[in-house]
């Protein structure tokens, strides 16, 4: 009996449509592997922002009311800011290498390959919001009225959203030196319309629109919260819920981004 291409070709493996511990944590543990071999990439994530922490307290030791009233909100900035670089680098090493390729040719589902990026990093991000958190209370003495905790949530926050941004971004990315490119073009603006150096309202109001849609603008918000009140307010539940969203709707377009480039 004769066969026609149609008789003889393989089935596709039909792709696992809701998410599943066991491949989520796979490959969690995978990337984390792989990152425990690069120990300068450990490093940048570890150190940089507690060394940033611990310049900028003793730029300001003559006057330690500025790095009271900006030390918080960087506390927030500073993960945010090497999550995106370190996830956008790592990530984009992955789609150059083949690896992801070879990944979404077997039956893993591209919420179970988010879900592991984003774990993996997320599990280097709590510890590196802990550490700069404790750094930043009980060492270098930074002055808040809340509680350190509330910090560590918005800290741990921030940096998932970063790790989120540096998923999304190693898709447009044809190379190491493009990833870093985006910092520019994703965080900066960010950075200088979030509120640290000049309150929002007094902006110009087109800048001040903007800068109502930018989620560092309620990171830093929900910093100055903590900053400035004893118990949880409303509006820091309501920073760290847009923050908390912002990374979640990255995260899904970070997944709708993860396709295969061959057939």
């Amino acid at each position: 009996m004769r066969t026609t291409p149609s008789d003889s070709a393989t089935p596709a493996v039909p792709r696992p449509r809701t998410l599943s511990y066991s491949r989520t944590t796979a490959t969690a543990a995978r990337v984390l592997r792989q990152l425990g071999h690069d120990t300068r990439t450990i490093a940048l994530l570890m150190l940089i922002p507690c060394v940033m922490l611990f310049l900028l307290r003793y730029v300001f030791d003559g006057n330690p009311r500025v790095f009271d009233s900006i030390g918080a909100s960087l506390l927030g900035i500073f993960p945010l800011m090497t999550m995106f670089l370190v996830t956008s680098i790592a990530t984009l090493r992955e789609r150059t290498s083949g690896t992801l390729e070879r990944l979404l040719s077997m039956p893993l589902g591209k919420g179970d390959l988010i879900a592991g990026y984003a774990l993996a990093f997320g599990t280097l991000a709590i510890i590196q919001s802990a550490l700069a958190t404790g750094l930043a209370v009980w060492f270098l003495d930074l002055d808040v009225i809340g509680s350190p905790w509330l910090l560590l949530i918005v800290a741990l926050l921030d940096a998932l959203l970063g790790t989120a941004l540096g998923l999304f971004v190693s898709a447009f990315a044809s190379s190491e030196f493009q990833a870093v490119q985006f910092m520019p073009a994703v965080i900066f603006p960010q950075l200088l319309l979030c509120g640290l150096f000049t309150p929002r309202p007094e902006m110009h109001p087109a800048l001040e629109a903007i800068s109502n849609v930018l989620p560092m603008s309620y990171a830093v918000d929900g910093m100055n919260e903590v900053l400035l009140h004893h118990d949880m307010t409303a509006t820091f539940v309501r920073d760290i819920t847009i923050v908390a969203g912002c990374a979640l709707l990255v995260l899904t377009l970070g997944a709708a981004t993860l396709r295969r480039r061959t057939t």
